[in-house]
């Protein structure tokens, strides 16, 4: 009689991988790896503009205030020193013309990214609550509403979204990824309906300072929010402007009404930027000097590689701030995206940033000006 062999074991998922893989999208840059090690093989190596990480130094000003910080043994605080809020105020107010900024209308956050992943459930989102964001934008938008398990969608017009149950509306001027920056009148415009309607304005201004071909404005600026910061929240950060990617270090500046209960929820979450990393931000804030050098660098590159696109049959749109440039070929954003990583260039598929940008790529400025140039000669050849 013959021995019957046991079934082979069944496969079994932990129920909270079950949960993840049902809130989160796919994670979109692993599809673009076959693409990365196609630009890595060219003779004369990658040019990797896909991801708009800082290469360029961090300011020898800011190094050494981290440096004379490093002996921090103690627990940073949530809100910061009184000096970074001192810091935050300022600027917030030198550059963003905004006024009547007080310490209660900042808070430090742990890097941007985590903020806008995490702020739908640090709000209190939940299922029935909805959360809105551009058609294109930045894929952690809707990531953050599925944490929290919002609702969540695109819109081309937020003021023609149904306001029934929306709590969220984030804006993004200049745009990642299209480098789109929004007048003031339509800042102004938007803000009034979300007022209107209770809406919560948290308008990701990371960009700012990065403008080109317009002048890009803040909500908190009294032209477009009346002089008050009810319901208006901006986000800012240091990565770009300063090349502290590296260093974690962005802030919240508006409604104290939102920003008060935020800073009791990140107390009991331990969410603290790390005292090193506020002293970096006091020296980052407080000198102009070095974001004009930084955007010296991005306006050659910027322009060298705008030309050799151009050149090479691509067509820009918008891009008027920020540190990418959108480009189509009228073709499949995938198509493009082999093209290029076939003369060593690798880029980011504009579907990444939803389907509206199935026919472009987001083309990083975030490279040395040796792989520019490299980049530029590769599209002219």
């Amino acid at each position: 009689m013959s021995a019957v062999s046991d079934p082979p074991p069944v496969a079994r998922r932990h129920p909270s991988e079950e949960s993840l893989r049902d809130r989160l999208p796919a994670f979109p840059w692993d599809k673009l790896e076959p693409y990365k090690k196609t630009a890595a093989a060219h003779p004369g190596g990658i040019v990797d503009l896909s991801v708009g990480t800082p290469v360029d130094p961090v300011p020898e000003r800011i190094q050494k205030a981290l440096i004379a910080a490093a002996d921090s043994p103690g627990y940073p605080t949530v809100w910061g020193t009184p000096e970074l809020r001192d810091a935050l105020t300022r600027w917030a107010e030198r550059r963003l013309g905004a006024r009547g900024i007080t310490h209660h209308h900042v808070l430090p956050v742990v890097g941007s990214k985590e903020l806008v992943a995490w702020l739908p459930t640090q709000l209190g989102l939940g299922p029935g609550d909805r959360v809105a964001y551009p058609r294109l934008a930045y894929p952690t938008y809707e990531v953050g509403a599925r944490l929290a398990r919002a609702e969540y969608e695109a819109y081309d017009d937020p003021t023609e979204l149904d306001p029934t149950g929306l709590k969220l509306l984030w804006l993004n001027s200049p745009s990642n990824p299209t480098g789109r920056v929004l007048p003031k009148a339509e800042l102004t415009r938007i803000v009034a309906w979300a007022r209107e309607h209770g809406v919560l304005v948290l308008s990701d201004e990371c960009y700012l300072e990065l403008g080109w071909d317009a002048d890009p404005v803040s909500v908190l600026h009294p032209d477009v929010n009346g002089g008050s910061y009810d319901g208006v929240v901006a986000v800012h950060s240091l990565s770009k402007r300063s090349n502290l990617a590296g260093y974690r270090a962005a802030f919240l500046a508006g409604d104290p009404a939102v920003l008060g209960p935020l800073l009791q929820i990140r107390k009991h979450g331990g969410m603290m930027t790390s005292a090193p990393t506020q002293a970096a931000v006091v020296a980052a804030l407080g000198d102009d000097e070095h974001v004009r050098v930084q955007r010296e660098r991005y306006t050659a590159r910027r322009t060298a590689l705008r030309m050799a696109l151009l050149g090479h049959g691509f067509r820009i749109e918008h891009s008027e701030g920020g540190l990418y440039l959108w480009a189509t070929r009228d073709e499949s954003c995938w198509d493009t995206v082999a093209r290029l990583a076939e003369l060593g260039i690798l880029v980011a598929p504009g579907d990444f940033y939803g389907p509206a940008g199935e026919r472009f790529v987001r083309v990083a400025l975030t490279a040395t000006d040796e792989r520019v140039r490299a980049a530029v000669e590769r599209l002219k050849a």
